[in-house]
């Protein structure tokens, strides 16, 4: 009885520490999480993740790594001869992961798609670009079909692009924004030769030699701005016009948060979409203090940051609020759930994002909770145990589960001699709400299995089945969730929308009809693919497929 008596009293103990500390949350810990580890090994190690219409999943290293553990199929090798490691290749730098088969296969990736950056298209397809050395100005397309591979369109874009952030816009196109030496942006596909455009905020918030700018976080405003952080502060964007609309102030203490500084950030989700204005609020978490980058090229590896940063957009006087993390965390990813909580996951405790540059692996994620009171929102979940350092990823997949994938922070593949091997595994976190014992007030969606189109604005019904005694009508909601490009802990065109309900009828043997209005227009939510989830007392549905437009 010693060690579960001193086991609880080191909690209270903690939770009273966190709890009385300024700025800091009550520490409390998940019991009903869980991990499975679905492959030992795909061949590659997940540096990029995007989940198809599908329920695949097209992941992706470099073409410059060295010789992958996947071989092309029927004996295929490729030739090139500007590959700066291996001008003969054979073996795979792609793959595509089918979820509920829990199979995957080689994809035929031909140019460097390193620290490249993408989103799908309202067409369901996937448009990925740029990369490093002569792939830096590539567009490549893969499709969701049984038989496609990669199609690469060389020199489509106008510049150079390499750690650069996409965007889905309300007319359908992609806005890339940045890269290394790129302080402009241009668009995709393209209805001019060359529309480049200068973007003077890219360059103000490079620091020299550090850079601390790249893979900006850019977020589609419910204004049609674009609400773009880089480094330390943030501008509101009137792209069409070429217009800053709003700078916002830096964040306490300035501490970066951008590449190589690795924080990550999101939109939170979107609700009362009904309202004349619609709340919108960004929030920013972890990275590295000021002066790591160049303290960890010396093998000095400084604390990362533990806080939070947290703004309301669309105030005409915002200001951040500041919270604290139960944890550091730097190249860490935030992975917006069903049930409209935040999971922050994978990283390090100390150094930065590059080569051999972060310490200290955080195997344990976090849940935040952005509607509970500022001192309650955090609880730490259950840990993995292999660690997801540099280039790891993350997807919410449509059955609620994250997929986790990747860490290599190593120049080529390494898997000897060196403290955090390349990882070729991939692993799904069970959230809480996957548990057993929530089985009886899981919703589940009888019909229709998939909407092949929605309008906006429009009012739908969704029936769902719930076997229980307890149904809360009032707790049900209808979520809408746009699948991420992820990289670099940043989940590109990642949203989350809580339609809510208008009204719930129970029809009998345990169903319900729930009726709920889709967003009014492409600003609160650009047409193409989405994950439509009923939630009910916090559990999700398993989603199903839906295309707004």
């Amino acid at each position: 009885m010693a060690a579960p008596s001193f086991m609880f009293s080191t909690l209270l103990l903690l939770q009273l520490l966190f709890g009385l500390l300024p700025h800091h949350r009550t520490l409390i810990f998940a019991a009903d999480d869980n991990w499975q580890l679905l492959q030992k090994s795909i061949g590659i190690s997940a540096i990029h993740m995007q989940l198809l219409k599908n329920d695949h999943v097209i992941m992706f290293d470099r073409t410059d790594f060295g010789p992958s553990n996947l071989s092309l199929p029927n004996g295929k090798c490729l030739n090139d001869p500007t590959d700066t490691v291996l001008q003969v290749n054979c073996t795979a730098h792609s793959v595509e992961y089918d979820v509920f088969a829990n199979k995957f296969l080689a994809l035929t990736v031909q140019t460097d798609v390193w620290c490249s950056s993408g989103a799908i298209m309202p067409d369901g397809n996937l448009f990925q670009t740029g990369g490093f050395n002569y792939s830096e100005r590539q567009v490549r397309v893969f499709s969701p079909c049984r038989t496609c591979d990669w199609n690469e369109i060389p020199n489509e874009l106008t510049v150079k692009r390499w750690y650069a952030s996409n965007h889905i816009l309300p007319d359908g196109r992609q806005i890339i924004v940045g890269g290394r030496g790129q302080f402009n942006y241009e668009f995709i596909p393209k209805n001019i030769v060359a529309n480049k455009t200068n973007l003077p905020f890219l360059s103000k918030t490079s620091d020299k030699g550090i850079e601390n700018n790249l893979y900006p976080f850019v977020f589609l405003n419910i204004d049609g701005n674009l609400f773009i952080f880089a480094n330390n502060r943030a501008i509101l964007f009137d792209y069409v016009n070429n217009i800053v609309v709003k700078k916002y102030p830096m964040i306490f203490g300035g501490e970066p948060q951008s590449y190589p500084s690795t924080g990550s950030a999101i939109l939170l989700p979107l609700k009362n979409l009904k309202a004349a204005a619609i709340e919108a609020e960004v929030l920013v978490c972890g990275g590295a203090s000021k002066g790591s980058y160049l303290q960890s090229l010396k093998g000095i590896f400084m604390a990362a940051l533990d806080t939070c940063a947290r703004i309301k957009i669309i105030d005409l006087n915002p200001e951040w609020v500041m919270e604290t993390m139960p944890l550091a965390r730097v190249m860490g990813d935030m992975i917006l759930l069903p049930n409209g909580n935040v999971l922050l996951i994978n990283g390090a405790s100390s150094g930065t994002a590059g080569w051999e540059q972060g310490q200290d692996p955080v195997l344990s994620l976090l849940l935040y909770r952005p509607d509970n009171n500022i001192r309650s929102r955090f609880e730490v979940q259950n840990p993995t145990i292999i660690p997801r350092m540099y280039h790891s990823t993350a997807a919410l997949l449509r059955d609620g589960r994250v997929l986790v994938g990747g860490s290599n922070p190593h120049a080529f593949y390494n898997f000897i001699g060196v403290p955090f091997l390349t990882e070729l595994s991939l692993e799904a976190f069970l959230s809480a709400y996957l548990d057993a014992k929530f089985a009886n007030l899981r919703p589940t969606i009888i019909t229709p299995k998939s909407m092949s189109g929605i309008r906006y604005h429009k009012k739908y019904t969704i029936q769902v089945a719930i076997n229980s005694n307890k149904v809360d009508e009032s707790s049900m909601s209808v979520t809408m969730f746009a699948p991420a490009f992820n990289t670099h802990s940043f989940s590109m065109n990642q949203r989350l929308l809580i339609l809510g309900n208008d009204k719930v009828t129970e029809v009998g043997n345990s169903m319900y009809n729930v009726e709920a209005t889709t967003p009014r227009s492409g600003n609160v939510a650009p047409s193409g693919f989405y994950l439509l989830f009923v939630v009910h007392q916090g559990i999700p549905s398993q989603g199903i497929k839906v295309k707004l437009y």
